[in-house]
């Protein structure tokens, strides 16, 4: 007859404090601009075997070390393996368009950019979420804003993206009653993240934001449908 097992005492495991430490190691710590002109490749789930080009805005390093291609996506810069959406599209990998490479995680030298970057500049916890970077747009990136049900709608170039110790990203749009000089550079006054002013923010590419400029019915159309959901 075996000895009785000795009690143990009860662990309370508090799941919130738990999902902040799990979101903590993946929230990004570094940026790195894409200059050379990789892209993301995805495929839509009525057309599966057609796959389509996204230039990649950026390179994140998460705190847990993983690095991430970076798209402006619908409402938020968006990690690419995060696009697994039946209607708008699924991450297949990333795309060297003047090789035709396709490859799974990111290049070398962008790897060894970001941890030597994130190592020189250590930044230390603070209470209150706070700029540690911020990089400009290279793509013509275009946000869509609006303030309400009835309010109407703004499309503005985005000139910049910030990077905060909290690991958001926001993006830097122009107030035009504010601006002293031109071109507007990074760090003038007149510079406002974009959720700082406006409820809701879309994301689009410079062809489709120049297609809503020039109100083509079938891209109006589509904006609609996605406004509406």
């Amino acid at each position: 007859m075996g000895n009785p097992l000795s009690p143990r005492s009860a662990q309370v495991i508090d799941l919130d404090t738990v999902r902040q430490r799990q979101f903590a190691k993946r929230r990004l710590v570094r940026l790195a601009p894409e200059l050379d002109g990789l892209e993301m490749l995805y495929h839509l789930a009525s057309d599966p075997e057609t796959l389509y080009g996204m230039p990649l805005l950026a390179w994140g390093l998460r705190e847990d070390g993983e690095i991430v291609g970076l798209v402006p996506w619908m409402e938020a810069l968006t990690p690419c393996h995060q696009l697994d959406d039946p209607e708008y599209g699924h991450f297949v990998g990333y795309r060297d368009p003047e090789t035709e490479e396709v490859f799974h995680s990111a290049p070398d030298h962008k790897v060894f950019e970001l941890e030597h970057a994130a190592a020189y500049f250590d930044y230390e916890d603070t209470s209150e979420p706070t700029l540690i970077q911020q990089i400009p747009d290279t793509q013509g990136t275009h946000a869509l804003c609006m303030d309400g049900d009835d309010a109407p709608w703004q499309l503005k170039q985005v000139f910049g993206w910030r990077l905060y110790s909290n690991g958001e990203i926001e993006s830097l749009l122009v107030d035009e009653n504010r601006i002293e000089s031109t071109p507007v550079l990074a760090g003038d006054a007149c510079l406002y993240p974009g959720h700082s002013r406006h409820q809701v923010v879309y994301f689009f590419q410079r062809v489709i934001a120049n297609r809503i400029k020039q109100e083509d019915p079938a891209t109006l159309e589509a904006l609609a449908l996605m406004v509406a959901r």
